[in-house]
């Protein structure tokens, strides 16, 4: 696989002293909105909306989001951080397939923008020290200066466009819409109607370090669009998208190209749903920026694609591949045929530790639509992360990639799909649903840092739990033997062997106090789960066990069919079981059955392509971090009420 060159890190030269009248700025954010907007002239429902789009009015702790933005108003700084792919690191196949392995990887693509050509949507902390004589460090750090800077952003967009300083919150339209950085004039309009959608019903939270923050309802909010059309952007290409009409979504195909010695790139033709249906959404995050990984997308070389690119800033969406054919995205082909790619701008860890609520609105309306028309269940067994996607065989298992991360927001995800996560049953059902407090979860990790990779992360807030061979917090995590081999799970922010996330299902096999144990890769595992701050919820259904008389059963990375069903010219496909153990008196949530199929696609026209399908009857489960399959015929399916 190929990866794409780091952006050259730059300083950026200090600004102007802050002034002695803002020496002294208001402790309380919501004073600080007020006193930021009475400052520029800018409606406080307009710079609380603003806000809300980009970081739901949370600081994280100083830290940079998915696209270097910072603070509450999510002033960006991309210049002063990396970029590159995660397709191009770790030894995974996005295409996953032994039949048709991809080559490794002959020659670097080409190098990223330079810190000079990144859009001005990545930039615009310049422009807020500019305005405002904070410097950059106390933008990034200290709220109220990150309020000041976006509100004095705001109120430079108004006069820019010729729109009055108005207390009228709909005559400023033009200048919310730019300030989504979009460069396309639906996606500046959908940022815009999002913002303006939260001012007219008005919301309040508790944002992740404590502050009470109130948006007042505005009901008789009038949006002046005229302001909208004097930005000059440029219309996207709609040409065909498969997107809900709600959000800003246009066509940047990838490439399909024949090339030299029967090879061919990047993805492969299919007929879905006639074909196979489509039973996976795969989320995961780029390592990188929207632009960089789209070019990514058009280089028939490259050793990989996806259906669609999400853009953090506002929210806007490229579409690169038809939901009909398959793209080389996930790292194990038989999920790939049988899933759509969605690939989110940002970083696990590295130069981002959050993302927008612009991203994520856009993108959770994305997989409502695409899972509604495909009939994909709304739930954490079928809409995964790329982290969630087993390994094909016992040697691709350590080399599977761990994006999204643990900083990923799992149910504020599924609360804007219309699918929240719900308890189900009582206190003592027989399995449960990981699902800790986002805001107030704040689990340990390192490595947060590429540059100094031991060092701690700053406390940020997480959907994950760690897992422990004993109910006590200094037992030592539990094992995977196919991440670690030789050696034990890592507290790494890469490292998810011993970690449950957020809306995954595990059955329930031991309780001691403020501990609850789920069974996860053959062992009990530990976490705490205290009943005044629960980290996991009741939740009812059906579980697998080993037959009677059996005393283990395999797991498998892939639901192939037996030798039998293959035709005469497609080659047998082995069916091999991963290194784990699933022993008797173990139980492991179903998330349903999985038809034994094999996609044979292996040349550049459709008309060679064909399904073999078999008759072995394959049963889905959560037996890790990563789903797995059992055969039906190995297993006994009992409730866990």
């Amino acid at each position: 696989m190929r990866r794409l060159l780091a952006i050259s890190v730059v300083a950026l030269l200090p600004l102007s002293s802050i002034t002695a009248a803002h020496a002294q700025e208001p402790a309380d954010r919501q004073q600080a909105f007020a006193a930021a907007a009475k400052e520029f002239g800018v409606p406080e429902s307009v710079l609380l909306g603003v806000s809300y789009l980009e970081s739901r009015w949370d600081a994280h702790a100083g830290q940079p989001s998915s696209d270097a933005g910072f603070g509450p108003m999510h002033l960006t700084d991309a210049a002063s951080f990396t970029s590159a792919n995660h397709h191009g690191e770790g030894a995974e196949d996005a295409r996953g397939d032994d039949s048709r392995p991809l080559p490794a990887p002959t020659a670097a693509p080409t190098t990223g923008p330079s810190p000079a050509n990144l859009p001005a949507s990545l930039r615009t902390m310049e422009r807020a020290a500019a305005l405002t004589g904070e410097s950059d460090e106390r933008l990034r750090t200290d709220d109220a200066a990150n309020i000041r800077g976006g509100a004095a952003l705001l109120a430079d967009y108004q006069k820019a466009l010729g729109a009055p300083l108005s207390d009228e919150p709909g005559q400023w339209y033009g200048a919310v819409a730019k300030y989504s950085g979009a460069e396309e004039s639906g996606a500046a309009k959908y940022f815009a109607d999002e913002v303006f959608a939260t001012i007219k019903s008005g919301t309040e939270r508790t944002t992740d370090d404590g502050q009470q923050v109130k948006l007042p309802a505005v009901p008789g909010l009038q949006k002046i669009e005229k302001w909208l059309e004097k930005l000059g952007l440029r219309p996207s290409r709609p040409d065909g998208v498969e997107c809900p009409a709600s959000i800003s979504c246009e066509w940047i195909p990838a490439a399909y190209q024949e090339l030299p010695d029967n090879d061919y790139g990047h993805y492969d033709l299919a007929n879905r749903p006639v074909s196979q249906k489509i039973d996976y959404i795969i989320i995961h995050d780029m390592e990188g920026y929207f632009l960089p990984s789209i070019g990514l997308n058009q280089d028939p070389n490259y050793g990989a694609s996806w259906q669609y690119s999400v853009r953090s800033t506002d929210g806007h969406i490229a579409q690169h591949v038809k939901a009909k054919d398959v793209a080389w995205q996930a790292g194990n082909w038989y999920i790939n045929a049988k899933s759509i790619g969605i690939e989110h701008e940002g970083f696990l860890a590295e130069g981002g530790t959050w993302y927008t609520e612009a991203m994520y609105r856009s993108s959770a309306r994305l997989v409502r639509y695409l899972a509604l028309r495909n009939g994909v269940p709304l739930d954490r067994a079928h809409i995964l992360g790329h982290d969630n996607v087993p390994g094909t065989i016992p040697s691709t298992v350590r080399g599977m990639h761990e994006d999204p991360g643990p900083f990923w927001d799992w149910t504020h995800y599924f609360q804007l799909m219309g699918a929240p996560l719900h308890q189900l049953g009582g206190p003592r059902a027989g399995s449960i649903m990981i699902k800790p407090d986002f805001a107030t979860n704040k689990p340990y990790f390192y490595g947060c840092d590429r540059k100094n990779p031991s060092a701690d992360c700053p406390p940020l807030s997480a959907g994950t739990v760690w897992l422990r061979t004993e109910p006590r917090e200094d037992a030592p995590l539990v094992k995977d033997i196919g991440k670690h081999p030789t050696g034990g799970s890592l507290y790494s922010v890469y490292d998810h062997s011993a970690r449950a996330s957020t809306g995954q299902r595990f059955a329930v096999a031991d309780r001691q106090g403020d501990w609850t144990a789920i069974w996860y890769l053959g062992q009990k595992a530990w976490f705490h789960n205290p009943a005044g701050a629960p980290t996991a919820v009741p939740s009812m259904g059906l579980v697998v066990t080993p037959k009677a008389g059996k005393a283990t059963v395999p797991v498998y990375g892939r639901a192939y069919p037996e030798q039998e069903a293959y035709p005469e010219g497609v080659p047998y496909q082995a069916v091999t079981p991963l290194q784990y153990t699933f022993s008797a008196g173990e139980k492991y949530t179903l998330a349903g059955a999985a038809p034994a199929e094999y996609y044979r696609a292996v040349t550049f026209n459709l008309e060679d392509h064909q399904v073999v399908r078999g008759k072995t009857k394959y049963l889905e489960i959560q037996f890790g971090h990563r789903v797995m399959y059992v055969k039906a015929d190995d297993v006994r399916v009992t409730f866990s009420g």
